[in-house]
C-alpha cells in the first residue's frame, strides 16, 4: 500500500453513535435530581407548586427511560436522529417543568443549556442546531408564558422585566457558545482521533510488510540447508541409477525441481536484501534515494542535490515512519509535478535539512497555513499534466506524514517559492534528535 493511499482508509464517522445506556443513565439523573428538587420545594420549603403535574411530567420522562431499556437494551447504539429526538425530548420536559414553576425566574433554568451541550459533545452539527434552535424557542416561550415562582404565599416577590431579559439574553448567549464552539471543538477533535487512527493503522501495516519481508529471508535461510541435502542425493542416485531406467527419469525431475525451490528461496533472501532491516542505521543521502526510487519512471524527473556544509552525510536510524513520511512528500510532488521534482538535502552541525520541490501549481495561498491537518483535499492538479485525471487533493496522506515526520523530532513548512506555484515542503531536524 502506497502512503498516499492512506486516503482511502475505512474510517469511522465523526458521529460516534453513544450507548442508549448513556441517554438513559444521563436522564434517571435528570429524573432524581427534578423529584428531590421538586420535593424541597413542597415539603421542605413548604412553598406551593402545581406538585401532581410536575410528578406527570418527570413520571413521563422515567417511563420513557423503561420503555427503552426494555424494548431496545442497555447495549443498543442508536441513530443520530434517534439520539436527537431523545435530546429534544429531555428538552422539552425539561421546558414545560420550568413553565410549572417560575419560568426563566427558575434559577434551575440555566439548565437548558444542558441538552445542548450534550447534543454539541456527542451529536452531528446538524443535529447540534436543531437542539440549539429548540432551546431558544423553549427559552422564548418560558421568558413570557409560565406559572409564577413557587414562594413563601406571605411575601410578595416582583422580577424586573429587565432581569429576565437579561436571564432570557444569557441562556440564549449561552446556546449559541456551547452549539457552535463545543461542537466545533468536539468536531475537530473527533476528526484528530480518527486521523491519528489512520495513521496507525498505516504504520502498522508498513511494520507488518517489513516483518514479513525478514520472516520470509529468514525461513528461506532455514529451508537452504535441508533442500541442499535433497538435491545432493538425488544427484548420488541419478549416478547410480540406469540411464534408461524410470528411476533416472523420476531422480531427474526431484534435481529440477530442487533446483527451481532454491531459486524461489534466493528470491525471497532478496527481499531482505532490497528491504533492510527497518531499523539499520543509512545515509540520509541513500536514503532519500530508496524513498524516491518507487517514483521514478513515471515522466517526472527527480533529481538530488546535497549540500555538504559539514562533512560526510549524516546517518538516520532507517525507521519505518520516517520512510513512510518522506516517501509521502515525495509522492505528493511527483503526482502534482508537471516535469520534475527537486529533493534537496543539506546539513551542518546543528540541523539536517530536507527541501521537496515541484514545479506544478503550487499549494493555494489560503491552505497554506492549514497544510497538514487532516481531511485537507485543495491542492489542484495541473491541468495539462499527465496526472490531471487522477482525483487531487492533499488530504490524510499529507497529515500522516507531518504527523510520523514531527516524531522524529522534525518542523515542517510548507510554501510555494515562485509566483506560479513550485510547492516545496521544507523538512528541518536537529541533528541531535535524528542522528545516531
Amino acid at each position: 500500500m502506497s502512503i498516499i493511499q492512506a486516503d482511502g482508509l475505512p474510517l469511522p464517522s465523526t458521529w460516534r453513535p453513544l450507548r442508549l445506556q448513556t441517554l438513559v443513565l444521563v436522564r434517571w439523573l435528570a429524573v432524581g435530581g427534578q423529584a428531590i428538587g421538586v420535593l424541597f420545594v413542597a415539603f421542605g420549603l413548604g412553598f406551593p407548586l402545581p406538585l401532581l403535574e410536575c410528578f406527570i411530567l418527570i413520571g413521563a420522562s422515567a417511563a420513557v427511560n423503561l420503555w427503552l431499556v426494555w424494548h431496545f437494551g442497555a447495549a443498543y447504539r442508536p441513530s443520530s436522529l434517534f439520539a436527537t429526538g431523545q435530546v429534544a425530548f429531555d428538552l422539552c420536559q425539561l421546558g414545560c417543568l420550568l413553565a410549572l414553576t417560575g419560568g426563566l425566574q427558575n434559577p434551575f433554568s440555566l439548565l437548558l443549556l444542558a441538552p445542548v451541550s450534550v447534543s454539541a459533545t456527542t451529536l452531528p452539527q446538524r443535529s447540534t442546531l436543531v437542539i440549539a434552535l429548540l432551546a431558544a424557542v423553549i427559552a422564548s416561550v418560558l421568558a413570557v408564558w409560565h406559572l409564577p415562582l413557587p414562594w413563601d404565599p406571605l411575601e410578595t416577590i416582583v422580577f424586573n422585566r429587565i432581569y429576565v431579559i437579561g436571564i432570557w439574553v444569557s441562556i440564549i448567549c449561552g446556546v449559541v457558545f456551547i452549539s457552535a464552539y463545543t461542537n466545533r471543538v468536539a468536531h475537530d477533535a473527533r476528526q484528530i482521533a480518527d486521523a491519528l487512527a489512520a495513521t496507525e493503522l498505516a504504520l502498522s501495516r508498513k511494520e507488518q510488510l517489513s516483518a514479513l519481508d525478514g520472516l520470509a529471508a529468514a525461513a528461506a535461510h532455514e529451508l537452504g540447508t535441508p533442500l541442499s541435502t535433497i538435491a545432493l542425493a538425488a544427484k548420488e542416485m541419478r549416478a547410480d541409477a540406469p540411464a534408461d531406467s524410470d528411476l533416472a527419469s523420476d531422480v531427474e525431475l526431484i534435481i529440477e525441481q530442487a533446483a527451481r525451490c532454491r531459486a524461489i528461496l534466493a528470491k525471497l533472501r532478496n527481499l531482505d536484501n532490497h528491504h533492510d532491516d527497518p531499523f539499520a542505521a543509512v545515509p540520509i543521502t541513500d536514503l532519500l534515494a530508496e524513498v524516491a526510487r518507487p517514483h521514478e519512471g513515471r515522466g517526472k524527473a527527480i533529481l538530488f542535490y546535497y549540500e555538504r556544509a559539514a562533512g560526510e552525510p549524516p546517518v538516520f536510524n532507517r525507521s519505518v515512519g520516517l520512510l513512510y513520511g518522506l516517501g509521502n512528500l515525495i509522492e505528493n510532488a511527483a503526482d502534482f509535478a508537471r516535469q520534475t521534482v527537486r529533493v534537496e538535502a543539506g546539513w551542518d552541525r546543528d540541523s539536517i535539512s530536507v527541501s521537496i520541490t515541484d514545479d506544478g501549481p503550487g499549494f493555494a495561498p489560503e491552505l497554506i497555513a492549514r497544510l497538514g491537518e487532516p481531511y485537507l483535499t485543495s491542492r489542484p492538479r495541473d491541468p495539462h499534466g499527465p496526472d490531471a485525471s487522477k482525483p487531487g487533493g492533499l488530504g490524510l496522506g499529507v497529515f500522516i506524514a507531518k504527523t510520523l515526520l514531527e516524531r522524529t523530532g522534525a518542523r515542517l513548512a510548507f510554501q510555494n517559492i515562485a509566483s506560479d506555484g513550485h510547492a516545496q515542503v521544507r523538512i528541518v531536524w536537529p541533528r541531535t534528535a535524528i542522528e545516531l
